[in-house]
């Protein structure tokens, strides 16, 4: 489970999110591509979203980046009209 850091608008489409591990141990980079999140707010609404890609702001993403800092920055396209994805959101990769 990821929680939101941070999140805006992406220069052409999605949103740019950082998330940091709260639980459980890290995914790979690789599981994280193009993968399907489920993402719940702090007042209980819930969106879908799929993984784009990653933004580069703090150098390219790695298992090992992710495994020590538990943090990634991932490009992502709501699925769904329940967004935008903001703040304090908590985020789960669906099985």
């Amino acid at each position: 489970m990821f929680r939101v850091l941070d999140a805006m608008d992406a220069p052409h489409t999605g949103r740019i999110l950082r998330l940091r591990l709260q639980a459980g141990e890290a995914p790979s980079v690789r599981r994280l591509r193009g993968a399907r999140l489920r993402a719940t707010g702090p007042d209980g609404r819930t969106c879908t979203a799929t993984v784009t890609g990653f933004a580069l702001f703090g150098g390219r993403p790695s298992d090992d980046r992710l495994a020590r800092s538990g943090r990634v920055d991932v490009q992502v396209r709501e699925d769904d009209g329940a967004g935008p994805i903001g703040l304090r959101w908590e985020i789960e990769l669906e099985r």
